[in-house]
This record gives structure tokens, C-alpha cells and sequence, in this order.
């Protein structure tokens, strides 16, 4: 009784049981004396631990040595932060959004930690497509567990739904009302509504991580490919322009500067087309093009 109510018909059907959004996530939050630590936070952590780990040890395996890694994981994170407040100052047209602890863009922030890890990866002289064809697999992993950190605070979420796993998050970043579903995606809701009535959305967090693990496994399933170091990358940049393209249709979001389709959607796009040519470029093993054992 003390929880704000869906929106009307989220369990129009008779028999059919909301389950997410009769739950009401809460945001997950951990205070340490001064220090605050949110549940994003500690998925991010724990997302760079597992590419580490898992970049670590597929370098041993192939034969090469992992050192580098711990590197140019750093490099990852300080451009991943980076290139995600720079994507989103610029969707927001506010440069101060780069001061704010809102707005870390998965988009932003894997070109900033692509171009970061690669720029570390060329100072150092290593192979940037040995790095590459190990880095698709870790990216996807990470990808995985740090969307669970979207989940954990509310954010990122999708377009008002009232499906059987819809779900609700009054204290989500931002809370999911008729308010601000309507002045911040441009959502339309029936006239009437009291703008502070907390609807119920796609938990498009939870599709994501459900889409990255299945990339995860069709990469670490192909990780022993008989192409040339970087034909992996190249599929990684398939599989996650069109997961981004598809998931861009269930986002809460109103960024489409290109007609019909959103920023991320066109972006999505050129990754596939990245990947394709990568494959292309990396399908055959020659004296400049090595395998990826060593």
C-alpha cells in the first residue's frame, strides 16, 4: 500500500503477474565513513577485474606474455570514464554534464577506452591486434556484469511497458514518472495522469546482460579461430553494433538526430560496418597477419 502505483493496465490481462514491477528495485548504495558507494560503482569495479583476468589469461594461453595488461587495463578505465562524460556532454549540450557523477555512456566509453587501450598498446609495442582479437572477449564480459550497475541504480532503462517482467523504478536516476518520462525522453501518456505516478518500463538492463553474455559465449567459443590476430575484434564490432541497434529500439530515449534512428543506432551501424571489413581484413593467416598462437 505505501508504493506508488503503475501505470493503469500494467496487469490488464487476467492472470498475468507483473513480476519485476511489483517489486520496486531499490537502488543499491554502500556508505563507508565519508566514502559512497553505489551499486554501479562496484559492478564497474568488478567489470574490470573480470577483463583483466580474462585478458590475462588468454594472452598466457596463446603464448604471449600478459604483463602488458594490467597497463592498459588502466588505460581502459580513464578513457572509458572519459569517453563516456564527453558522449554524453555532447548529447546534453551542457559541458558541465562532464562535472556531474550523471551520464557515463556505454557507446562514449568504449571508443574512448578503444582509442585509449590502442594508443598504450602502440607506446609499448605491442601487437594492437593481439591486444584487439583478446579484448573483444573481455569487453563483452565486462559488459555484462557492469550493466548489472545500470540495474542496481535505475538507469539506462527502457520505453513505458506493461508486459509480464515490466518493471518500476521510483527511486531510479532518473525515478521512472509520468513527469519525467515525458520532459526528459518525450514520452506521451494519456491526458490526466498525475505526473507523479511512477510507471512501469522495459528493464532494458537486464536484456542487455543477457545479450552480452550470449556474445561473451560465442566469442570464448570461437576464441581458437584459425584467422589472423584481430579477426575476433572484428566479430565483437558486429555483435555489438547490432545489440546496440536493437537495443536502442526498447531505450527510453529521444537523441534521434537521423530521422528515425537515435545517435547510437547510426553509430551501431559503422561498428558493424568496422567489424565486417576487420573480418575481412584479418580472415587469412600471411607473414604480416599472424595466427593468434604464438
Amino acid at each position: 500500500p505505501d508504493q506508488p502505483p503503475l501505470h493503469p493496465g500494467s496487469t490488464s490481462r487476467p492472470g498475468m503477474i507483473n513480476i519485476l514491477a511489483s517489486n520496486y528495485p531499490q537502488a543499491i548504495t554502500y556508505n563507508l565513513g565519508r566514502f559512497k558507494f553505489t551499486g554501479f560503482g562496484i559492478a564497474m569495479l568488478a567489470a574490470f577485474i573480470i577483463a583483466q583476468i580474462i585478458a590475462q589469461h588468454e594472452l598466457w594461453r596463446r603464448g604471449h606474455d600478459p604483463a602488458p595488461i594490467s597497463d592498459l587495463i588502466f588505460a581502459a578505465v580513464i578513457g572509458g570514464i572519459l569517453g563516456g562524460k564527453i558522449y554524453y556532454a555532447i548529447l546534453m549540450g551542457d559541458v558541465s554534464a562532464l562535472f556531474s557523477r550523471a551520464g557515463l555512456v556505454f557507446l562514449g566509453g568504449l571508443i574512448g577506452g578503444i582509442v585509449a587501450v590502442l594508443f598504450v598498446a602502440w607506446r609499448k609495442h605491442v601487437s594492437l591486434y593481439r591486444i584487439a582479437d583478446v579484448g573483444g572477449i573481455c569487453v563483452a564480459a565486462a559488459y555484462a556484469v557492469g550493466r548489472t550497475g545500470c540495474w542496481a541504480v535505475g538507469d539506462d532503462y527502457g520505453r513505458p511497458w506493461n508486459g509480464p517482467w515490466a518493471v518500476a523504478f521510483p527511486n531510479g536516476a532518473p525515478p521512472t514518472t509520468v513527469q519525467n518520462m515525458t520532459n526528459m525522453f518525450h514520452m506521451h501518456f494519456p491526458a490526466g495522469m498525475n505526473p507523479l505516478e511512477v510507471v512501469s518500463v522495459h528493464p532494458t538492463q537486464l536484456y542487455e546482460v543477457i545479450l552480452a553474455f550470449i556474445m561473451f559465449l560465442i566469442l570464448w567459443r570461437l576464441r581458437d579461430h584459425k584467422h589472423a590476430e584481430g579477426w575476433l575484434f572484428g566479430l565483437y564490432c558486429v555483435l555489438a553494433g547490432v545489440e546496440r541497434f536493437v537495443m536502442e529500439i526498447f531505450r527510453a530515449k529521444d537523441d534521434r538526430f537521423f530521422g528515425a534512428f537515435t545517435t547510437a543506432q547510426v553509430l551501431a551501424v559503422l561498428f558493424v560496418i568496422a567489424g565486417i571489413v576487420i573480418m575481412q581484413m584479418r580472415r587469412n593467416i600471411t607473414a604480416t597477419a599472424p595466427g593468434i598462437h604464438a
